[in-house]
């Protein structure tokens, strides 16, 4: 929330404040980019291992401050504190081992095949030029995870760092500026900033960054590549999701609820990659709905400092009249709630885990991305209706496929249109540092995470020698065309 020149930070499981940051202005913006802008000469100069040895020291700062890390985590965001540390912290202590020891490889010269005798004299190499500065813009249901591996990413590459990390969760934003810190940079390189959401983007643009990192909504996405196209900024840009989770006939019956489970409503439901829509193939659906019961009901919602709760609050009221929205909107149209979690206790912003039968594609929680703790299940014929429905989505940014024959569920998942699939799994692809992360259509342009992702943070030079330089052009071509 913020309050004339400050933000205020307030628990969102019991509304308690815990913390106040300054708010910057256009103006800081601009100076730390031209800050960080002088400072990335020099570091962009120092070899690939050196960079590597020196932010190799934020693994250290992580594993030092581990629960410290996670507790300011669960009081700003909401989540238990196992989430914290299972979807944020180790998966950056991982991420950073894996991009230190594999930037060097990266980002090496590599040399490039002759295509023809013709040109036999040409020599040809590429190699990779930092963008200079860079812009990340990060959401609050991630506040750690998701701005730390492009943040490391960005440096490795010999990039400067401006960040902005989401208003609702100013207090993990501050402890990820610290952490970054901990690793022996140029000063003015990383920059750390609190701007209001509203305005950020625009003022990034505008203010002379080299690339822009942008997780957020679909609208605000849209609206940034539109103020970009101006001076043709590039951007990468992850706008979330409406994932479909596929269920086979031979599915682990057991293993696929527990997964419905975990990624959907883990988080409070709050993951763009999380599992929204659910089709299960008639002739198990009876039993997976009866186990899917049981599991929901069974969930301990409530404090999230309470190590026994399962699910915990929702991390802005905006957010939880959202899903609110999508809820009655699917009660009005003729959805049934089959099975609901209880409240243990009276914390804020809780809305329980639901599971509704009887959904449609006409409804808004088929259509668009609810972000919260409700699941749309529907029985299917067969798993070509299944991919139909799955598709039925202008997002696409992961899905899953459940079968005991692998082989069937990887060429199920090949038909779906999204940017990762996973086989008897959910919601763990973001964070294996080697796959890369990104979706189809509306999802998103661009992928981070991964080589792929890493490439995003450098631009390709061709160098083109010629190892005849005494020949002159004028025979050479004639003498190439007989």
């Amino acid at each position: 929330m913020e309050n004339q020149n400050k933000t205020l930070s307030y628990n969102p499981a019991n509304g308690e404040l815990i913390g106040e940051s300054n708010l910057n202005t256009t103006d800081d913006l601009i100076r730390m980019i031209d800050e960080s802008r002088k400072a990335q000469i020099k570091w962009s100069s120092i070899s690939v291992k050196e960079r590597s040895r020196r932010i190799l020291r934020i693994k250290d700062y992580l594993v030092d401050n581990i629960d410290k890390l996670s507790k300011i985590i669960s009081d700003d965001n909401g989540k238990v504190r196992f989430d914290a540390l299972a979807t944020e912290i180790f998966p950056a202590i991982m991420a950073t081992k894996y991009y230190v020891k594999n930037a060097p490889k990266f980002l090496k010269p590599k040399k490039i095949p002759s295509s023809s005798i013709v040109l036999i004299n040409k020599r040809s190499f590429v190699r990779y030029e930092p963008f200079g500065v860079v812009g990340i813009i990060s959401p609050w249901n991630y506040p750690f995870a998701i701005p730390y591996s492009e943040v490391v990413m960005a440096l490795l590459a010999g990039n400067g760092v401006i960040l902005k990390t989401a208003t609702e969760t100013q207090l993990v934003g501050k402890a990820l500026r610290d952490a970054i810190n901990s690793a022996d940079l140029p000063e003015g390189l990383f920059q750390y900033i609190n701007i209001p959401g509203r305005v950020a983007g625009e003022a990034f643009l505008k203010s002379g960054i080299d690339k822009l990192f942008f997780t957020g909504s679909v609208p605000v996405g849209k609206a940034l590549m539109r103020i970009a196209s101006d001076t043709l900024t590039p951007v990468s840009l992850e706008l979330g999701g409406n994932d479909a989770m596929i269920v086979c006939e031979d599915a682990d019956i057991d293993r696929a609820v527990n997964g419905a489970v975990w990624g959907g409503l883990s988080n409070a439901g709050q993951s763009c990659g999380g599992v929204e829509r659910i089709y299960v193939h008639q002739n198990i659906y009876d039993s997976f709905m009866q186990r899917l019961k049981e599991k929901v009901e069974s969930l301990r919602v409530g404090d999230p400092s309470n190590f026994e709760t399962d699910v915990a609050v929702m991390t802005t009221e905006k957010q939880l009249n959202t899903v609110k929205l999508h809820l009655d909107d699917a009660l009005k149209n003729g959805a049934v709630l089959y099975a609901e979690s209880k409240a243990a206790d009276n914390s804020k912003n809780i809305l329980t885990p639901k599971v509704l039968t009887n959904v449609n594609h006409n409804m808004i929680m088929m259509r668009e991305e609810t972000f919260g703790p409700l699941l749309g299940v529907m029985k299917v014929k067969n798993m070509d209706e299944a991919v139909e429905l799955a598709n039925d989505s202008s997002l696409g940014l992961t899905g899953s496929v459940w079968s005991k024959d692998h082989k069937k569920a990887i060429e199920i998942g090949k038909k779906i249109k999204a940017g990762a699939i996973t086989i008897n799994d959910h919601l763990m692809s973001h964070g294996i540092a080697e796959t890369s992360w990104g979706g189809f259509k509306e999802s998103g342009i661009g992928r981070t995470h991964g080589q792929q992702g890493f490439m995003e943070m450098v631009e390709a030079q061709y160098i083109i020698n010629d190892i005849l330089p005494g020949v002159k052009k004028k025979k050479y071509l004639v003498a190439s065309i007989q």
